[in-house]
């Protein structure tokens, strides 16, 4: 029978989420040049603390949070656009990424991967779940940004 200390000791042992190197601070509270400088910091560290990036794990949650603000505060500056709907594509958070990428307008050649992936996860979801409409809209979408051969490969099964 394990006691109450090898049982904490076991939950401690598999908490993969690690304290943030940085003390967290409230983006309301911070300029937009602040948050967009925090969530770049975040976003290093996430990269190395995490093997795979989600928005569900701390420091890449930190990390876009703050880039939102930067975007929201200063919605005319494209660079915390873009930032942001990067971090949203890397944390594979697909729509909110897709809508990033659609409100930037034009995008650089290495934006268009980045958005055409975010089609590319948005139309296999949607052909998942039978709406072959909407797989076909994103695909369109996508191969105005980049073609791929996931986009290549969604298309052939539709209809």
């Amino acid at each position: 029978m394990l006691t109450a200390f090898a049982l904490a000791g076991l939950a401690a042992a598999q908490d993969t989420t690690p304290a943030p190197t940085t003390q967290m601070m409230d983006p309301a509270s911070m300029s937009a040049e602040q948050n967009y400088a925090k969530a770049q910091e975040f976003a290093v560290q996430a990269d190395v603390a995490y093997p795979v990036p989600f928005y569900d794990r701390t420091l890449w949650k930190a990390a876009v949070d703050h880039s939102y603000y930067a975007a929201s505060m200063e919605a005319a500056n494209r660079d915390y656009n873009a930032y942001l709907a990067q971090l949203y594509t890397k944390t594979q958070w697909w729509v909110n990424a897709y809508n990033a990428w659609i409100r930037l307008g034009d995008l650089n050649d290495t934006e268009k991967q980045w958005a055409s992936l975010s089609a590319a996860k948005l139309a296999y979801l949607a052909l998942q779940r039978g709406d072959t409409t909407s797989a076909r809209m994103y695909v369109e979408k996508g191969m105005s940004w980049a073609d791929s051969a996931s986009l290549q490969s969604i298309m052939k099964r539709l209809p």
